[in-house]
């Protein structure tokens, strides 16, 4: 079976609980607070791995007890991990999330060890899929492009969080999937409705990517490429918390993509990856497996 390599980060999210986001210079009492496993390259990885796929991470993590419980919560979910380094000087990467009772959030990242994983570490056959994010440095996914287009691998980037991106990382990617704001900030057109959507898409196309899809929140997702452009209605769900969704929505089109299905039909299997990712709270938790999956897009009464 085709493999998914995700070159990413491994965070330790610290999760607060509010009632509203607060403004700025605002206090406000939170609710509850937890720990929980994450970090969009762990995220995606264990999406793709519960979608079905085969699935390792190249990353890398402090020699503290967040790295070590990161890595053991990969293996847990059958995630090759060799190549996760541990770096004694380096703390593990650590995300600062607020959600609020609306199930929208805002997130403070802080890259730590991420920023030294390592693209060489990458073990790939032709026709493997590798994934990446920007959670660590830019200039290490731009390597790990290059090494996966050589190996004759198909490349998937998520622009999380948005920031310029070189022409040359945007030439070796297959499938840029932004978010409507992401997409918004890098094409710098907005994004609001469907004819913005469907011009940042093609501006970006523009720019280098062989093809681009646009995951539109409570709208759907946009997915654009030399076959046409092609619009997927968000699944209905009662939203309880957005954090990872999109990343499920990464993890399970890349799974898809390994198992054989074309773009177009990978599209409804990751929307509805999404949709049920935003009724768990939390993010690993919230990761749907392919049989909640495939039972949505069934229309299925799911628990």
């Amino acid at each position: 079976m085709t493999r998914v390599h995700i070159f990413g980060s491994l965070n330790a999210d610290l999760v607060s609980y509010v009632d509203e986001l607060p403004k700025p210079g605002e206090t406000r009492h939170g609710k509850r607070f937890l720990t929980a496993p994450g970090g969009k390259g762990l995220n995606q990885a264990i999406a793709a791995a519960r979608a079905g796929a085969e699935v390792s991470i190249v990353g890398a993590v402090g020699a503290d007890n967040y790295g070590r419980w990161l890595i053991e919560t990969a293996k847990v979910e059958g995630i090759e991990t060799d190549s996760v380094l541990e770096f004694g000087q380096h703390s593990t990467g650590i995300a600062l999330v607020s959600v609020d009772d609306r199930g929208e959030n805002s997130i403070i990242t802080i890259a730590g060890a991420n920023l030294y994983a390592d693209p060489n570490l990458l073990q790939i056959s032709p026709g493997d899929i590798v994934l990446a994010q920007l959670e660590t440095s830019i200039v290490s996914v731009l390597a790990a492009f290059r090494i996966a287009k050589e190996a004759g691998a198909i490349t998937i980037l998520n622009p999380a969080p948005a920031t310029p991106i070189p022409t040359e990382l945007l030439s070796l990617t297959d499938l840029l999937i932004p978010n409507e704001h992401e997409a918004a900030q890098i094409s710098g057109i907005d994004t609001n409705d469907d004819d913005g959507a469907l011009a940042a898409a093609n501006a970006l196309l523009g720019s280098g990517s062989k093809a681009c899809l646009i995951t539109l929140g409570a709208r759907g997702a946009l997915l654009v490429n030399a076959d046409g452009a092609f619009f997927q209605p968000a699944f209905k769900t009662d939203p309880l918390d957005t954090t990872a969704a999109g990343d499920a929505f990464c993890g399970a089109f890349a799974a898809a993509l390994a198992s054989g299905e074309s773009q177009k039909s990978a599209l409804s299997f990751a929307a509805a990856a999404g949709s049920l990712a935003t009724t768990v709270e939390g993010a690993v938790p919230s990761l749907p497996n392919k049989d909640a999956i495939l039972g949505l897009l069934q229309g299925q009464k799911m628990p």
